[in-house]
């Protein structure tokens, strides 16, 4: 599948671009965002599955991958920081799908309702527009853990690993967090703005409101897919008023024996769903 980057140097201003990853030259334009913690390229399996029938550009949201660090979690900040990217890019020449996975999901949100002009169909997986306590508090435990292991002390991925397995104990989340580790000068560093996302994580978790300080009545009324995994607890019944508040056009799915991670649990379920969403007339 073709493949290529487009990547910043190392994190310093808010003036340097987002880093990028684009797969595949089908006719059908999608940008995925990624959670907290993730990259881009954490969607590399989905993507290639998609490549056929579409362009997809998995973006490092800003403070994660390779993409510039910020001084603070911002969810309108960082969906303008992305509509900006688009525009001079995937969107030059008219609007595109949208993805987005939990943190992901609501920069995605917040860029379609800012942004309507960029987004033809959005797909919002695993989050809602509100307040994630869960999801903050479990965070709170897996950054706390990162920050506190001593990088310096390890030459190998397998000594980080064990060191990290002392308090993470589920193996695949540990994978998760290791991936953003890289060596640099003979010594490893985490490659995320990680103090920072973890001093902001209540921030991370909220929504914002209004969306549109200027139009807080603003609607997104274009096709949305709502995915939600069945045993998760990120989207709940309660939310559905608010999510059909500002995005009337909502269809929403739950995909069986899925958790949050939906796409890695589910990925042939995933791809089918979005592929049908995204491509339906």
């Amino acid at each position: 599948m073709p493949t290529t980057d487009s990547s910043s140097s190392s994190p310093s201003t808010d003036a340097e671009p987002l880093a990028s990853t684009t797969v595949g030259s089908g006719p059908h334009r999608v940008a995925f965002l990624h959670g907290l913690m993730g990259r881009g390229r954490n969607f590399t399996g989905v993507a290639n599955a998609l490549a056929d029938d579409f362009t997809l550009e998995l973006v490092d949201l800003p403070d994660h991958g390779q993409s510039p660090w910020t001084d603070a979690v911002d969810y309108p900040g960082m969906a303008d920081r992305v509509a900006e990217h688009l525009r001079a890019g995937l969107a030059a020449d008219g609007p595109v799908h949208l993805l987005g996975h939990s943190m992901g999901g609501k920069v995605a949100m917040v860029l379609a309702l800012r942004h309507p002009d960029l987004v033809e169909r959005l797909v919002v997986v695993d989050i809602s527009p509100r307040m994630s306590p869960s999801a903050t508090d479990e965070f709170v435990h897996l950054l706390g853990t990162m920050l506190e292991m001593d990088l310096g002390a390890y030459s190998t991925r397998a000594e980080a690993d064990a060191a990290m397995a002392e308090h993470v104990h589920d193996e695949r989340v540990r994978g998760f967090l290791l991936q953003n580790l890289r060596r640099e000068g003979g010594h490893f560093s985490w490659q995320p703005n990680v103090r920072m996302l973890f001093e902001h994580l209540e921030e991370v978790g909220r929504f914002p409101d209004p969306v549109v300080p200027e139009d807080p009545d603003r609607v997104f009324d274009h096709p949305v897919l709502w995915l939600g995994g069945e045993k998760s607890d990120y989207i709940l019944d309660e939310d559905v008023p608010e999510m059909k508040a500002l995005f009337p056009r909502v269809v929403r799915v739950m995909v069986r024996d899925a958790s949050h991670w939906v796409h890695a649990d589910q990925p042939e379920a995933f791809v089918s769903a979005v592929r049908t969403f995204l491509t339906a007339d």
